[in-house]
């Protein structure tokens, strides 16, 4: 079995053929809230949920791919760290929780799937943490693509944002999955106005952190690099260094600064939604020779390969 990008993309297109024809209702995704199934676009949840309300949450996202949950045991050992960081606890056994995952993949017929998984803090409106009851919301939909096919094909653009900086550690742990996103999307909208879609963000002192979701690597003279401190733990930020190891690439995780980037041979970011994505261009100008490069492209094909590792992932029985 290949594991190029045409031979991805194309197994993926055709998946998506069948899902588009299916009548199943859940097909366009699938919802678990207080024990009820619901279509994702029927799904609601209370206006006086703090994780709606303060955004008092915290969640996760594995991934489905060609029928198989990917890493997903890994996904739910971080989901349970950041709510016990959080003081939160996840309002079902982790074993119905698994199973509950597994039956809404079943029941949407998807085989190339975006998960979630949400704990907020619960519907009171006070500071009496302690009487919570907490909330767990799900959901399952067709995998989402950070970047798209086509794009990673020649290679995304970004920016490293000189108006907005990433929130420090000491003021919220960038280790705890959460949705309060005000400096991504003040990257995003920086991002936009100077012709770039990807934004990357420094930390203040002159290092390099990570996007909107996603981690970030740097490729220069054969050596990975990824930023140490102000990031999420990311699963796949976790493949990629395992690939590396696997491969005799030398890997460096500590702080990297901005100025890097700028002499970077290869850069690329990485998330649950989308894989492995190549970024030939900065700030305008091309990275590197301005094409995918070869270690990029080799972890990429690597990482896909993985999704059919028995040691990482587990097929789906569908009904």
């Amino acid at each position: 079995m290949t594991y190029s990008m045409d031979a991805v993309f194309a197994g993926y297109e055709k998946r998506q053929s069948v899902l588009q024809a299916s009548t199943n209702k859940f097909a366009n995704g699938i919802a678990w809230i207080a024990g009820e199934y619901f279509p994702l676009e029927e799904a609601r949840i209370p206006i006086l949920d703090q994780g709606f309300l303060r955004s008092d949450l915290t969640y996760d996202v594995p991934g489905v791919w060609d029928g198989r949950f990917f890493r997903l045991d890994e996904h739910l050992d971080r989901l349970e760290g950041a709510c016990e960081k959080l003081r939160l606890k996840i309002p079902m056994p982790r074993d119905k929780l698994r199973s509950t995952l597994i039956d809404m993949v079943d029941k949407s017929g998807i085989r190339d799937a975006y998960v979630e998984l949400i704990v907020t803090r619960g519907l009171k409106f006070v500071r009496e943490y302690a009487s919570y009851e907490n909330n767990l919301y799900l959901m399952v939909m067709p995998y989402v693509w950070a970047m798209p096919p086509a794009v990673q094909r020649t290679g995304g653009s970004a920016v490293v944002t000189r108006t907005v900086r990433r929130t420090p550690p000491g003021a919220m742990d960038p280790t705890i999955k959460n949705l309060q996103w005000g400096d991504f999307v003040r990257g995003w909208l920086e991002a936009s106005d100077r012709d770039a879609v990807y934004a990357l963000l420094p930390d203040g002192d002159g290092n390099i952190t990570e996007g909107g979701g996603y981690n970030i690597f740097v490729v220069r003279d054969g050596v990975l690099k990824t930023p140490a401190r102000g990031v999420l733990l990311g699963i796949t930020r976790k493949t990629v260094l395992e690939i590396a190891a696997s491969k005799g690439l030398e890997a460096v995780v500590d702080f990297v600064p901005v100025e890097e980037l700028y002499h970077a041979d290869e850069l690329f970011i990485a998330t649950t939604a989308g894989g492995i994505m190549p970024l030939t261009t900065l700030d305008g100008n091309p990275v590197g020779d301005g094409k995918v490069g070869k270690i990029t492209r080799e972890i990429w094909e690597a990482y896909w390969k993985a999704h059919y590792d028995p040691e990482h992932s587990f097929a789906i029985d569908y009904k």
